[in-house]
């Protein structure tokens, strides 16, 4: 835990008990503060009071007692209306704060140079905070990784010197963590996400762009009109100031780029040199993966790691669960557990990834099902339809793939092993990428993708326990 010091004696207005709100909380009161919490939602409320923290109702309180509102992530901040707390505080002249600036301020107080690096974007900012993390970690470094990714910032221990806190930050922790300012910070791409809550993509944008703006050294990408705007702003900066921290890095050759993807390599623009071979990374296939790998090759660099020990960080690294995991594999057959994937667009990078591959797709659909994915039939040698899409699902692929309607998960993954083992291709694939929800057979994509991982885990076992029956009959003989 990171004890907030910074408010210690003050009063704190505190709403939000889920995750980050409890753990602002503990952090809080851990330093001296005095917190006054409430959710609206009464469960969240009881099982605050489980945990032995009383709640305060906030809707009668006098908030002009309070130092500081610490509001959760998930609570409107500006649309699609200020909650009534943000309205309050505002009224009262009480500053607003997330769990992500106390960490900042508290940084600052006691190890203003400890580095942290914090990693933003609408995509693949989770598997490039675990990869930074791991590549880390495998050099040796003292490593904490949290924020938007597992444990809350204000769990993690406090900053020093001699640890490297790695951080995802979303953009609703960015919106109300105004001094953030990372040792590397790192904007991986933007596309319109979350405009419910930030009104517009030119807002989204520009609370994105925070994370970098103060940041001693920024990664931004180069493969989307928003952040390319970004770096090109900083850029100009950079040239006034003489300062030289931006880092551009683009998944394809680039005269604006200092690092780029030149698949298989990692290219520098210092020196042209070949980096790292991502064939040597096999839990990183996929364009969208090469990009992270970059941001997260860049970002071990500017924290003073060799390209060798990068390199050797990248190829050890197994990925994140569900999300293009890699499960097991039986004879020539690789299974790839993308549960993640519950929308057209996701299961677009996986199939991008591979060919040959038996697709275990369906489940809950989402507006417009997978025809935007029909351009990727032809790396399709067979679907399994399962849950509630399989219908629709059929008629979308109609003639032009074939299809087997399989109901449950079980029924496809035995159904799609038993046509890969007899496919003649080099490595075919049993690719579980839904495009769909869980929620017609499963509590959630974690709950399918474990399930999946389970039964390829059986499918292997009975598959060897076969293997060794006619040998110990032979031996008998």
């Amino acid at each position: 835990m990171t004890p907030i010091e910074s408010l210690r004696g003050r009063r704190v207005a505190l709403f939000g008990l889920g995750g980050s709100g409890l753990s602002s909380l503990r952090a809080l009161q851990a330093g001296g503060a005095e917190v006054a919490a409430w959710d609206d939602d009464e469960g969240a409320r009881a099982r605050a009071l489980a945990a032995g923290f009383a709640s305060v109702d906030l809707t009668a309180a006098d908030w002009r007692d309070f130092a500081a509102l610490a509001l959760a992530p998930g609570v409107p901040l500006t649309h699609p209306k200020p909650h009534w707390t943000v309205e309050r505080a505002r009224a009262a002249g009480v500053e607003i704060v997330g769990d992500v600036e106390l960490f900042a301020r508290e940084r600052a107080a006691r190890a203003r140079r400890a580095p942290l690096v914090a990693i933003t974007g609408t995509n693949g900012k989770s598997t490039t905070t675990a990869l930074i993390a791991h590549i880390l970690s495998e050099a040796g470094r003292e490593v904490a990784m949290g924020g938007n990714i597992g444990v809350p910032i204000l769990d993690l221990p406090p900053p020093d010197d001699a640890r490297v806190h790695v951080v995802e930050c979303s953009s609703f922790q960015i919106d109300l963590a105004p001094s953030l300012a990372p040792s590397v910070g790192a904007l991986i791409n933007i596309t319109p996400d979350h405009l419910d809550r930030h009104g517009t993509l030119e807002n989204y944008a520009a609370i994105k762009e925070r994370l970098v703006a103060r940041a001693a050294t920024a990664l931004i990408g180069l493969d989307d009109a928003p952040c390319r705007a970004i770096a090109e702003r900083l850029r100009a900066s950079e040239a006034r100031s003489g300062a030289p921290r931006v880092v551009a890095i683009s998944v394809a050759p680039s005269p604006l780029a200092d690092l780029w993807v030149e698949a298989p390599f990692l290219i520098a623009r210092e020196s042209s040199a070949r980096l790292a071979d991502l064939r040597l990374a096999p839990a990183l296939r996929g364009a969208h993966n090469a990009q992270n790998a970059a941001f997260a090759f860049a970002a071990a660099r500017a924290l003073g790691l060799g390209a060798d020990q990068i390199a050797r960080g990248l190829a050890t690294f197994a990925g994140l669960a569900h999300r293009m995991e890699t499960v097991g594999r039986l004879g020539r057959v690789l299974f790839v557990n993308d549960s993640k994937a519950t929308n057209a667009d996701a299961a677009e990078k996986a199939l991008l990834s591979f060919s040959d591959v038996h697709w275990i797709v369906g489940g809950k659909p989402k507006e417009g099902g997978i025809e935007p994915l029909r351009p990727l039939f032809p790396r399709v040698a067979k679907a399994y339809l399962i849950g509630a899409a399989s219908e629709d699902f059929a008629r979308t692929l109609g003639s032009e793939v074939a299809f087997e309607r399989c109901g449950a998960l079980e029924n496809a993954l035995a159904a799609a092993a038993r046509d890969a083992a007899r496919n003649a291709a080099p490595e075919p694939v049993v690719l579980l990428s839904p495009a769909c929800a869980s929620y017609d057979q499963f509590a959630n994509f974690e709950a399918r993708g474990d399930r999946f991982r389970d039964l390829v885990a059986a499918l292997i076992a009975a598959s060897r326990e076969a293997e060794r029956a006619p040998a110990a009959e032979r031996r008998r003989s």
